[in-house]
């Protein structure tokens, strides 16, 4: 029992880190069809903002989580307005955006070495103290990471259900053309997005350096993971996406309690290549047929 109690907390504070970053991974490929591969770098980037507010200029931890995502969110507008615009009418925009991002996480990523050097940081935004589950000691900070997962997704899911601009967002996803005809903004639409998903990004890296650290690199990993859950729930598929991390995240801790830490990441890609040979399109995906 303690150890199953420990495996659960352990996979859920997984899958709640991956489940935010995954959101938004998934949010901006199915409104505009791009992988955005500076999702890391960005996730990097919260973490630093927030740093930087907390520890450099002594604020307090919600200043310093609304920075992060402010900072996050303007870097995905301006990734809409610098690459993703000029090159959306193209007919490899596809190609084109997933190579430019690319360049802008590396870029991204190399300023925020310069700014704050190569030495990992303790992020100041954690809790202390652990609440006694069934004889099992879980951290606080566990707890919290969950909590805010949580609250995250309904909030996404409230928006994308329930306001307008989620309104706007299903429908272009859905037909871009017929969207615009019926008076969308669609040059809004993908600013609001690639802000929502940059923003989710910086929360998921202050989550994450909050247990791990700070470190310029520290999204790469991040970065992967929601990348193989998105073609696991099925590229697009955003509600998909945040189950689909959950599941993966609890997998992973069993994993690495059966074989070792170094064998779990393998050992899940194994089970995604099985996945994907049975569903193609993913487990939540659509499988789509085309006449002519």
């Amino acid at each position: 029992m303690d150890v199953a109690i420990q495996i659960v907390a352990s996979g859920l504070t997984l899958g709640a880190m991956y489940a935010i970053s995954t959101v938004g991974l998934a949010l901006v490929y199915g409104a505009l069809n791009m992988l955005n591969m500076a999702h890391g770098a960005i996730l990097a980037l919260g973490g630093y903002v927030c740093y930087q507010v907390m520890a450099a200029m002594g604020l307090p931890a919600p200043l310093g989580v609304l920075a992060a995502m402010v900072v996050c969110g303007a870097v995905g507008v301006l990734i809409y307005h610098l690459a993703a615009r000029p090159m959306l009418r193209s007919q490899n925009f596809e190609t084109q955006i997933f190579i430019a991002t690319i360049g802008i996480g590396a870029i991204l990523q190399d300023l925020i070495l310069r700014a704050f050097g190569p030495q990992p940081k303790p992020q100041p935004l954690a809790l202390s103290g652990a609440l006694n589950v069934g004889g099992v000691a879980v951290p606080y900070q566990n707890l919290l990471i969950l909590a805010v997962a949580l609250v995250m997704m309904a909030a996404m899911a409230w928006l994308l259900g329930r306001t307008r601009t989620g309104r706007a967002i299903r429908a272009t996803a859905q037909n871009r053309d017929a969207a615009q005809l019926m008076g969308v903004r669609i040059g809004r639409v993908y600013a609001q997005v690639l802000a929502l998903s940059g923003a989710l990004a910086g929360l998921s890296g202050i989550l994450l350096s909050s247990i791990s650290g700070l470190l310029p690199t520290m999204g790469s990993d991040p970065m992967l993971k929601a990348f193989v859950i998105c073609v696991v729930a099925g590229l697009g598929q955003v509600q998909g996406a945040a189950i689909a991390a959950l599941v993966l995240g609890l997998l992973e801790a069993l994993i690495q309690y059966l074989f070792g830490v170094q064998y779990a990441f393998a050992i899940l890609l194994m089970l995604v290549i099985g996945v994907l040979i049975w569903r193609p399109f993913g487990i939540f995906g659509r499988r789509q047929v085309v006449r002519l």
